[in-house]
């Protein structure tokens, strides 16, 4: 059912859009250090090289969600319910455990599915990968716990070592060793393991989790539907460029790539704020007081997207030009962004129902949803890429995070009263869309890049008025 609801508690909305945001901003470093480092490697790598890299990150991807078996996101549910860390602990211990021999499988399999995924083989790139795999399981389970106890000074420690750590020892190794994709990656390995360190020593995983099996067994019927859901994410987010790895090469990947690079800025921000504030809605133990949070942060992140989208459109031919060489052919790559940016809209519809349903440990109906957006994903892209390239594959992309909001959407328990988005607010969404869907249309030499790029600069305070409308707001 949809209705409108009891409002927000106050203190909650001001702690998502105060507290909650540093927690955003350092959780973004990542992305935007890799958006600084994607230059560098796109010019030193080439479009054959940047290529295999974005495979290689995949391929990290879905090892890491099998690993990880949705424990991050149960030990934040479990320490919310307990009170105290004990359990949370165990169950990092656990989550080491699992990904040591997922590492080990994944490295004795290795000569068999390399090459069907468009690798030369079990090369170096490929054993780097399967290696990164433990420390980065460890890290983000200890970033998971780490958040929930609100150690921010720690979590921004462990982050800045898993993320820009890996990134310099990587680009060191570039310069000073050989300038291919498996000797950054090995940068990227030796980077992990150090933040692996530092977040061990600072959370203490509790080996006797390996043994508390009713806790174990209650965090995996939540975790492995997330799992689920998760690999299913990864081909809904990634499959689109293993589709185009295998249909059009390496090179339209690494194009493919650095668009989507700059059009999906808004998309992990806002996938990154979902995780951020796991912990903090997590708290709010009264079912109508989250559904009213869940409800009125998913409009405030609405507000926040209508200058975001407008923005990295219109900034989108300047940083395309600086991301990649003339190579990268960045006049054809405006579309794709135009597309994978609008994709935003969906996720956040679908952050929110994902949020209800995992505090209220109803996680199977995610696996689904997520599984048959990422069949569609999937099943377009082969479909659309052979006739119409990479704005095929965006367009695919974008028509799957639509069908696994709705879904989510439908599966949400049948008396729960979710909260409506206004309708002002709606129509606002898709006059800023169209606006940025028309400015593609405008020219891209010198003069009318400027033009475009003053108007992005101009989109910025725009958001930074949401942000802080959405703090002060009042509960009512």
């Amino acid at each position: 059912m949809t209705s409108a609801v009891d409002p927000a508690p106050a203190g909650a909305m001001s702690g998502l859009f105060g507290r909650g945001l540093l927690y955003v901003a350092v959780a973004s470093v990542p992305f935007l250090s890799a958006v600084v480092v994607s230059p560098v490697l796109a010019y030193q790598l080439g479009p054959r090289g940047f290529g295999l890299m974005a495979a290689a990150i995949a391929v990290h991807q879905l090892l890491l969600v099998v690993s990880i078996v949705g424990l991050d996101q149960a030990l934040v549910l479990q320490r919310a319910e307990d009170g105290d860390d004990r359990a949370a602990r165990g169950l990092i211990a656990a989550g080491i455990a699992i990904a040591a021999a997922t590492t080990l499988m994944a490295g004795v399999a290795g000569p068999l599915w390399s090459r069907a995924l468009g690798f030369a083989g079990f090369d170096g790139l490929v054993l780097a990968t399967v290696l990164w795999t433990l420390p980065a399981v460890t890290v983000q389970l200890t970033l998971a716990l780490l958040m929930a106890q609100d150690r921010l000074r720690a979590f921004s420690w462990v982050t800045l070592l898993s993320t820009v750590g890996s990134q310099l020892v990587g680009l060191v190794l570039l310069f000073t060793v050989g300038k291919t994709a498996e000797v950054y990656a090995w940068g990227g390995v030796g980077g992990q393991v150090l933040a692996m360190a530092v977040g061990v020593a600072l959370t203490r995983p509790d080996w006797r989790g390996l043994v508390d099996v009713p806790v174990f067994r209650r965090s995996l019927q939540l975790g492995i539907p997330l799992m689920l859901a998760g690999l299913s994410a990864i081909v809904l987010s990634a499959g689109d460029r293993l589709v185009i790895q295998r249909l059009l090469g390496p090179a339209e990947t690494g194009r493919y790539q650095v668009a989507y690079t700059v059009g999906f800025v808004a998309v992990t921000v806002l996938t990154l704020t979902g995780h951020a504030w796991g912990p903090r809605i997590a708290a709010v133990r009264d079912d109508a007081e989250r559904w009213a949070l869940i409800g009125r942060s998913r409009d405030e992140l609405y507000r926040a997207l209508a200058p975001i989208i407008l923005g990295v459109v219109l900034g989108a031919p300047l940083l395309l030009r600086l991301v990649a060489p003339s190579s990268f052919e960045p006049t054809r790559l405006l579309p794709v962004v135009l597309l994978v940016v609008l994709s935003a809209v969906p996720v956040v519809a679908g952050l929110a129902s994902s949020r209800a349903l995992i505090t209220a440990r109803r996680t199977r109906p995610l696996a689904v949803a997520t599984a048959v957006a990422a069949a569609v994903n999937v099943g377009l892209n082969l479909l659309v890429v052979p006739a119409w390239g990479l704005v095929g594959a965006a367009a695919a992309t974008t028509v799957a995070f639509t069908v696994q909001a709705v879904l989510q959407r439908r599966a949400l328990p049948p008396g729960l009263v979710w909260p409506r988005t206004p309708a002002r607010l709606q129509v606002g969404l898709v006059g800023v869309a169209a606006l940025a869907a028309a400015s593609v249309l405008l020219p891209q030499d010198a003069g009318w890049i400027a033009v475009r790029t003053g108007l992005a600069a101009l989109c910025i305070p725009w958001v930074l008025h949401g942000l802080r409308r959405a703090r002060r707001a009042p509960a009512a």
